[in-house]
């Protein structure tokens, strides 16, 4: 296995465990004979070689499976069973692809199969009928269907369900390698989501923080599921998709903290990058009329919760300034007229203390609450 900078071990996509399921059952049906290993063609060009872990032949069908290996990334199928099933398709039909237990159908547009298709993505179909080229040459009929053991219940743990993918998980994978910690699943999540919502045709998004902020920003605007956009800390990574795939109407919404770190000048959240300047956060109290005593208290507060609530006690609101700041860091990614930008910052009660109104976001300034 390769390893990144810091030694972290990287892994494979269930698209590329799914692409060698395939071959080692095609072998199987073609031959009468399943490999100890096998190997498969990433869109890079590297070889992986993976060791088969089931093998089945029946009257019409041959079955292989591949454990899913994703390194030392987080990853949700890490040690899923990934099968593939094999049989003879139709005369002229080429390759089919079909979902088997665990793999999800697509069921909305704007995702990129239609409706109706397994949610086998592009990339890995194409990894599939390779791997399948190699062993059978490129004019085979055979139909392919793909399961997980137990996707249905990983499929939860997942974004599929808002996405419209019902059923289990998705093969997914571009490059067929999982990068430790790299979290595409959950940027490409991002993404599928908006492209949801523009198949819909929602002229208004909310990407939030966390599931508070998510809570508080569906109630305050009474926004359905498929508008709502689990973009976690990756603010920028979904700005910049809107920014080339526009919604007329973003709201960003994130709890004090974030929207602090955001307000910053931070355009990915995550505490891993850093700190909220409470130092800065203290002279945003002042510019809101705080004096010295408790400027120095909101400096020397633990966190920005405590910050903020140190502020309001005093009668002093901090959340309108903290709002308009993200805005500023948020609309210089977009800087669109067309694209009104809005920013909410929700303590975890889910309360609003504070907001940006919708802004052109080519504007240098968001419009006064």
């Amino acid at each position: 296995m390769e390893t990144d900078d810091k030694n972290l071990r990287r892994g494979w996509t269930t698209g590329t465990c799914a692409a060698a399921a395939t071959k080692a059952a095609c072998m199987g049906l073609l031959e009468g004979r399943f490999p100890s290993m096998v190997e498969v063609t990433l869109p890079g060009g590297q070889r992986p070689a993976f060791a088969v872990a089931q093998e089945e032949i029946g009257g019409d069908f041959a079955r292989a499976g591949i454990v899913k290996d994703a390194g030392d990334d987080p990853d949700v199928t890490h040690g899923a069973l990934i099968i593939s099933t094999v049989r003879r398709g139709q005369p002229g039909a080429g390759i089919t692809f079909h979902a088997g237990k665990g793999v999800g159908m697509i069921t909305r547009a704007g995702l990129p199969l239609p409706p109706g298709e397994p949610a086998i993505n592009p990339v890995p179909r194409k990894m599939i009928a390779a791997a399948i080229a190699e062993v059978a040459g490129p004019d085979i009929d055979l139909a392919v269907e793909i399961s997980v053991v137990d996707g249905e219940k990983l499929a939860e743990k997942t974004l599929n369900g808002r996405l419209g993918i019902v059923g289990g998980l998705s093969i997914l994978g571009t490059t067929g390698i999982v990068i430790p910690f790299s979290c595409s699943a959950w940027i490409h999540s991002i993404w599928r989501g908006i492209d949801v919502a523009r198949a819909a045709g929602l002229t208004h998004v909310a990407g939030s923080t966390g599931n508070a902020s998510e809570m508080a920003v569906a109630a305050h605007h009474g926004l359905p599921d498929v508008a709502l956009i689990d973009m976690g800390d990756f603010v920028g990574g979904m700005l910049k998709y809107l920014r080339d795939h526009p919604v007329p109407r973003i709201t960003v919404a994130g709890g004090v903290a974030k929207m602090t770190k955001l307000g910053q000048g931070m355009l990915d959240v995550h505490s891993k990058r850093g700190l909220p300047d409470l130092e800065a956060l203290a002279q945003v109290a002042r510019d809101c009329g705080a004096g010295e005593e408790l400027s120095a208290r909101i400096a020397g507060a633990n966190t920005v919760a405590e910050a903020f609530d140190l502020a309001s006690e005093a009668g002093v609101e901090i959340g309108n300034r903290i709002a308009a700041r993200a805005w500023t860091t948020a609309a210089k990614v977009l800087k669109q007229s067309e694209i009104s930008l809005e920013i909410l910052v929700f303590d975890r009660n889910g309360r609003l203390r504070g907001r940006a109104d919708f802004t052109p976001s080519d504007h240098s300034e968001p419009v006064s609450s």
